[in-house]
């Protein structure tokens, strides 16, 4: 009798315990709502926090789509951060739970996210099949408060994958769908970008400005402004207004500053994109800083930053772990998967140190390679006033060689400017042609002023006195 009685108390527990829906007004949509806050804010400490409480809270009412929920939250932010390592752990442990989930609407939001995993790792066809999984199941569900803003990622994402497909036309099908759904301005940034790709700056002007208003209107340095500022002043480039493309990317580079945290790898294209503008601008100074600090940036994205996230990750795991299992019972396997997973970072961290090396070395090369286009550049304007026969000639000769007019004035203080001039054009490697030509003299006066700059200069007749000047600098 009494195994009776507990067989129908079991069964009326376990028929009164709420489904997911059940859960979506008290669990899933505050969850989703300040998760996505957090987010576009770029608040790393609040998403990772918010997650740690919303799990506490989804182990005790046994709620394990909620769970689910947080994997994929943190897994995205680690995304963002190109911590792809610990993000497929998330990604593994959300599955786990999902695999036996009747709730469509949390199983379309793991693989839109776990589409967007897949492109990163340029699995294109992967992407594209896991985020029409995704289009598939938010389909089946019925209406939802969560699904219009899981149905417009899916959009946007899907109009991202075709354009890497070259099917040009769909894509901006999708992301005119997922203009419908959001007015933030996300959309109209992924449409001008597209739009700008192609070439047609009227119409990218048209869907870039009112993006980039509408990120002024909401007041708002978040991720959403970051990109609106940044394809507005990528815009401003291709369309060669450079005075404004420079204002409107260090608005870019201080929202960023801000919300790096979780939009790390938004910092690289920054930089690259001002030190093209100073390149335009004929400032080198500033294009070459601005090589240091896109050099800087990708360093630092996998030490610093790394090396802060898996500390809170791993934070993370502990304390989930600790819920729901005995920590005296699975000591010796936290032993074993401690040592294990620090063995795991430890390869890990080699792997990016050499990454990073490599790296480092293309950027330097990338460096002299600048700067030697820099010389080449002042070296031709160089040559041309020389052509020109410009009264500017001598002093811009003077500043690009400083050492050989100080060599040339110790052998002999009282050479003259006009003489000064004439060893400028040899060491330029002008022939005597050439020089009577752009200084409107006949061509002995040329071979006379050779011979005054030999006695001049104490040049011995054996030596080439092009040579001489090759070897003086």
């Amino acid at each position: 009798m009494i195994r009776i009685l507990l067989s129908v108390l079991l069964i009326l527990l376990i028929s009164c315990k709420p489904d997911s829906k059940g859960y979506e007004k008290s669990f899933d949509v505050p969850l989703m709502k300040k998760n996505e806050e957090f987010r576009l804010a770029g608040e790393y400490d609040s998403l990772v926090n918010l997650n740690k409480k919303f799990y506490r809270k989804a182990e005790e009412i046994g709620y394990e789509d909620g769970k689910a929920l947080c994997y994929i939250n943190l897994a995205e932010v680690n995304i963002s951060l190109e911590n792809y390592q610990k993000s497929q752990s998330f990604f593994s442990d959300a599955e786990a739970i999902l695999r036996n989930s009747k709730n469509t609407i949390h199983q379309s939001k793991f693989y839109n996210v776990y589409g967007r995993f897949n492109l990163e790792m340029r699995r294109l066809d992967k992407a594209f099949e896991y985020n029409n999984e995704a289009l598939n199941l938010i389909k089946k569900s019925g209406k939802s408060e969560l699904k219009n803003n899981i149905l417009f990622n899916i959009y946007l994402r899907q109009g991202t994958y075709l354009i890497q497909k070259k099917q040009f036309t769909k894509a901006l099908e999708y992301f005119q769908k997922a203009r419908k759904l959001d007015d933030s301005g996300l959309a109209d940034c992924a449409i001008g970008d597209y739009i700008y790709m192609h070439k047609n700056m009227d119409s990218a002007y048209k869907y870039v400005t009112i993006a980039y208003h509408k990120a002024n209107e909401r007041k708002k340095d978040d991720g959403i402004a970051l990109y609106a500022n940044t394809i507005m002043g990528e815009y401003y480039l291709a369309d060669k207004q450079y005075d404004k493309a420079e204002e409107v990317l260090k608005k870019a580079l201080e929202i960023d500053n801000k919300t790096k945290r979780i939009y790390a790898y938004y910092t690289k294209y920054i930089y690259n994109d001002l030190r093209s503008v100073y390149e335009k601008k004929g400032d080198n100074d500033k294009a070459y800083f601005y090589l240091n600090a896109y050099t800087e940036a990708k360093n630092k994205n996998n030490t610093a930053i790394l090396k802060t996230i898996n500390k809170d990750m791993e934070s993370f795991i502990a304390e989930t772990k600790s819920d729901s299992e005995d920590h005296k019972k699975n000591m010796r396997w936290v032993i074993f998967l401690s040592i294990a997973g620090f063995s795991l970072l430890a390869v890990y961290a080699w792997r990016i140190i050499n990454a990073i090396r490599r790296r480092k070395e293309t950027l330097k090369t990338e460096s002299e390679e600048l700067k030697t286009r820099m010389n080449d550049k002042s070296q031709e304007d160089l040559m041309e006033l020389g052509r020109k026969n410009d009264p500017e000639f001598l002093n811009q000769f003077k500043e690009t060689y400083p050492e050989l007019i100080n060599k040339l004035l110790n052998i002999n203080p009282n050479l003259e400017d006009s003489e000064l001039t004439f060893c400028a054009m040899l060491k330029l490697h002008f022939t005597s042609k050439e020089i009577a030509n752009y200084t409107l003299i006949q061509h002995r006066t040329v071979q006379q002023k050779k011979y005054r700059i030999r006695k001049r200069l104490n040049i011995p007749t054996e030596t080439d006195i092009y040579q001489f000047f090759d070897n003086l600098d």
